[in-house]
């Protein structure tokens, strides 16, 4: 399997050799995220269209030659990725848009998008043969790393919100991973979670901080291009928490342009709560950094007021002319049963937000009258059961009696 060519800093783009360890510049800190550089040049000879289509393998690992992991026997047995790529047509003429489509990640192993990065992530820790797998997290990913390293034979210790939602918590112990629900918000818990991770050398699975995990979410950038049969939509909608998501999809498309596959990058677009927007409010103001503060959402998966991965983000969106937008906790309830009666998916919060975002431009104007759009959902909506039952009325009640049925029905 492929060996990464070099590892690259987002903000000063001083190159270092992808060591297993490396996970952030030295000179630029903590900021300074890296990218994962393969030679792509020479990859153009074995990575082809018809090497896809040949390929029988319908998971994210139908990419493992610009995939970082080395060995691959380490790559763990779970199904991931090959997600459904649904088109809503209906619902494309409700909004006056070309053509719409739902990317289902709610359909990966643990329901969420995070499975892609946690598969990769996995697999470069048994590549440094480390036996111990950490991160902080608000739900997803936490539940996805402990499916992952339950599978693979490898400890994990998980740092989330004490909020996290019951439902994410349940599959984080019955994963058997060593949970610490931390008494904060999620920058608290990040920062512990880097202490700990730091103290007792485990494997870092935090996406933000490891660039091999943003090489996993790219994949669905991957897979949208091939199941549109590489004619690439003109916008894809994502929601925004860290900023992992919106940079893999970047990635993804990105390799793809360089590789020459595709014949251009999509509009790459954010959605962020009104309670937890500093990306948004860094994009509309033209400025250089993400400013953190607090985070207040029901959106857990997408509360975060520090996100760690904030240039990639922003690099994500400027260069592709893109755009941020910013729901409400209203706006984001509604989409939840509006997505689901109109689609058939079910979303969690978070994920019901892009399409949320995706309503609010249709609805501003925002949208060109023939934009071919994707919607990324990044979760499944049985994650948080308590958000979908708050988008809902209630249901009726009624004693076994047909006659007591009709009066009921008549009623109401």
């Amino acid at each position: 399997m492929p060996r990464p060519q070099a590892l690259r800093c987002v903000l000063c783009g001083k190159t270092f050799e992808p060591a297993a360890d490396m996970y952030t510049c030295p000179a630029c800190g903590p900021d300074g995220t890296l990218d994962v550089i393969y030679d792509l040049e020479t990859l153009k000879a074995r990575v082809t269209r018809q090497t896809f289509s040949e390929t029988k393998d319908h998971s994210l690992w139908r990419y493992s030659a610009i995939l970082p992991v080395e060995n691959e026997r380490n790559i763990p047995r779970l199904q991931v990725g090959w997600t459904p790529l649904y088109e809503a047509p209906a619902t494309a003429s409700e909004y006056g848009v070309g053509s719409l489509f739902i990317k289902d990640d709610g359909r990966n192993p643990t329901a969420s998008f995070k499975d892609r990065a946690s598969a990769v992530g996995v697999a470069k820790a048994l590549d440094a043969g480390k036996n111990v797998v950490s991160c902080a997290s608000t739900g997803n990913a936490a539940s996805s790393l402990a499916g992952f390293t339950a599978v693979a034979g490898l400890e994990s210790v998980i740092f989330v919100p004490e909020s996290a939602p019951v439902a994410k918590v349940a599959q984080l112990l019955v994963y058997g991973a060593r949970v610490v629900l931390v008494k904060g918000d999620y920058a608290d818990t990040f920062d512990l979670a880097a202490a700990a991770i730091e103290h007792w050398g485990w494997y870092n699975r935090n996406c933000a901080i490891n660039p091999y995990l943003v090489e996993g979410k790219k994949t669905a950038a991957l897979e949208i291009a091939e199941q549109m049969n590489w004619d690439v939509p003109d916008r894809v909608i994502i929601a925004v928490g860290d900023g992992c998501c919106i940079s893999g999809l970047y990635k993804g498309f990105s390799d793809l342009y360089e590789l020459g596959l595709i014949d251009c990058i999509p509009v790459i677009t954010g959605v962020q709560a009104e309670g937890a927007q500093p990306i948004c409010k860094a994009v509309q103001s033209g400025a250089e950094r993400v400013e953190f503060g607090p985070a207040e959402t029901l959106a857990d998966s997408i509360s975060v007021g520090a996100p760690r991965n904030w240039a990639k983000a922003l690099r994500s969106v400027r260069n592709t002319n893109g755009a941020m937008v910013a729901v409400s906790d209203q706006e984001i309830l509604a989409a939840i049963p509006q997505l689901a009666r109109a689609t058939g998916v079910f979303a969690e919060p978070a994920a019901a937000a892009a399409f949320a975002g995706f309503t609010k431009m249709a609805r501003d104007g925002f949208l060109e009258a023939d934009e071919r759009v994707v919607v990324v959902v990044t979760g499944n909506g049985l994650k948080d059961i308590a958000g979908a039952r708050r988008s809902v009325g209630e249901p009726l009640t009624v004693e076994p009696s047909l006659e007591k049925l009709v009066s009921l029905f008549d009623a109401n």
